[in-house]
């Protein structure tokens, strides 16, 4: 799932150069990047989830890719294909979503100050939630020490805090969005694999 994730996304960038080039706003706009005035105004709710498979130039997605390999492949061994493909994309929906209620308070106040945004790095970011989680909890986190966790977000949150053109309030989004996502998706994973092991005692009595 994480090489399929990967393909995609290349596949939505070589559309996007094709079509006048993966930096121009318009381009972007047309292949559904967010929009607070498109989402609010014209009710596109979409974008919210189109947003994440689109980039604005070969660094930016170089980078999310790179970053989606390393953490997707480990997370996807850990919860499978399915559960894995959830925690990504609840994580992306999740930063979106924050970011659309800082322009929706913009919206109400008019104050016409709204960017357009797309990326994976949101949902990217959610993956780093699941290391949170596993930081917490009594079987894992001596394999996963708080602060290393720690350590490594703020590593991945601290381009945002000098760079405007990193959405920080996307990336905060997605890290809490796959922190709450990965405890009722582990937990279930636990269950599954306790029933299916009574089920092959079962079997076997």
């Amino acid at each position: 799932m994480t090489i399929a994730l990967i393909v995609l996304n290349v596949l939505v960038f070589l559309l996007e150069t094709m079509a006048g080039g993966s930096e121009d706003i318009s381009v972007a706009l047309s292949f559904g990047a967010y929009s607070a005035p498109a989402v609010l105004g014209d009710g596109e709710w979409y974008r919210l989830f189109t947003a994440m498979f689109l980039h604005f130039g070969p660094e930016h997605l170089g980078s999310n890719m790179i970053s989606l390999y390393v953490l997707g492949s480990f997370v996807e061994r850990c919860f499978g294909r399915i559960r894995f493909l959830v925690i990504y994309l609840f994580s992306g929906l999740a930063g979106n979503l924050l970011v659309l209620g800082l322009d929706l308070l913009k919206w109400r106040a008019s104050v016409p100050d709204y960017s357009v945004a797309a990326g994976a790095s949101g949902a990217i970011c959610g993956l780093l939630g699941v290391f949170l989680v596993f930081a917490l909890l009594p079987r894992m986190k001596r394999m996963f020490p708080l602060r290393r966790v720690m350590f490594s977000v703020l590593l991945v949150l601290a381009p945002g805090l000098s760079d405007h053109t990193i959405s920080m309030t996307a990336h905060v989004g997605g890290l809490i969005g796959g922190f709450l996502i990965t405890w009722p998706v582990y937990f279930q994973m636990i269950h599954h694999k306790s029933r299916a092991a009574d089920r092959i005692a079962a079997d076997r009595s």
